[in-house]
Order: structure tokens, then C-alpha cells, then sequence
């Protein structure tokens, strides 16, 4: 079994604007009672995590080198 992503890119936020922004990077938590109701667990705007549809999000694979990068900004 593989690990979900830990990042994620929105792509939808209808009805989230001011917690979403599109085309960003985002940190997804695992959350699999949240992944079974087609949900995920994403860090927001406002520095909490919260639960948001799936559809919102496409899941990065980035290089390591990236990772290390966004870690950072943390």
C-alpha cells in the first residue's frame, strides 16, 4: 500500500473562496474515516485543517527536492 500524497493543488472552491485558493498548494492530513465519505483533511488559509470535498484537489507527487522546499515554509 502506498501513502496518500502529502500535498495537494486546489481546483474547485465553491463555496470556500475565502479558505481556498485555486491553483494553490495545499498539505493534506490523512484522515480515513474523512477519505470514506469523500472528504479530505487540508491545513487552509487559516492555518487549521478542515474538511473539504475530494473534488477540490488533485494530489501531487513532487521530487524530493520540492518537498523539502514547501516543509520549510512551515
Amino acid at each position: 500500500m502506498t501513502k496518500p500524497p502529502r500535498f495537494v493543488l486546489c481546483v474547485r472552491n465553491r463555496g470556500y473562496a475565502a479558505s481556498l485558493d485555486l491553483r494553490k498548494i495545499y498539505r493534506r492530513l490523512v484522515d480515513a474515516k474523512a477519505s470514506r465519505l469523500g472528504l479530505m483533511r487540508v491545513v487552509d488559509e487559516s492555518g487549521e485543517d478542515y474538511l473539504y470535498p475530494d473534488d477540490f484537489f488533485v494530489p501531487l507527487r513532487l521530487p524530493p527536492a520540492a518537498l523539502r522546499a514547501l516543509r520549510r515554509r512551515r
